[in-house]
């Protein structure tokens, strides 16, 4: 596993993002956000739902990576729309970003969140479904909570910080 600081790193903030589920007004604040924070990649695990939803992120200053939900409506039109930003959505995504092992999946299944956590191959596990923005440790296991702010309290991403190993629960 990682240690708690990256010694000489260069500092890359990765935002995290779930359930947006055609929230476009919070879809738009989110890019704001992500864009004002000058993160380098953005992990949306899974639920825009609708295709219009997925313009919204063309603009972000940021590479964006997607996994399936289980609400998107039309996957082959949603897919075509994501192509255009340079994303292939699938079901679940492994990537490795400034040295830091993630894991991104939406999570309907607990046993494959738990299963994933376990493994001690990912560094950091990023799911969403539950509505619920909640961040644990050893490994990191992050919920940025509702981008859409539906079935939630409030609307919720994250930022992970992969030099201080930090994250963080923001409102947008």
């Amino acid at each position: 596993m990682k240690s708690n600081n990256k010694p000489g790193g260069v500092t890359v903030k990765i935002g995290l993002m779930a359930d947006t589920h055609d929230n476009l007004a919070a879809a738009e604040r989110a890019v704001k956000l992500f864009n004002n924070r000058e993160v380098k990649h953005v992990l949306h695990a899974g639920d825009l739902v609708s295709p219009f939803t997925a313009d919204k992120f063309s603009e972000l200053e940021s590479e964006f990576h997607f996994v399936w939900g289980n609400n998107e409506g039309d996957r082959l039109h949603v897919r075509s729309k994501l192509e255009g930003i340079d994303t292939v959505p699938q079901d679940f995504l492994s990537l490795e970003l400034d040295g830091v092992r993630f894991a991104l999946l939406h999570g309907t299944s607990e046993e494959i969140v738990n299963a994933l956590t376990e493994s001690e191959k990912f560094d950091v596990v990023v799911r969403g479904h539950t509505h619920e923005p909640k961040i644990g440790k050893d490994p990191w296991r992050i919920n940025p909570g509702a981008t859409s702010g539906y079935l939630a309290d409030r609307q919720t991403v994250a930022v992970f910080d992969t030099r201080e190993m930090e994250a963080k629960i923001l409102e947008v």
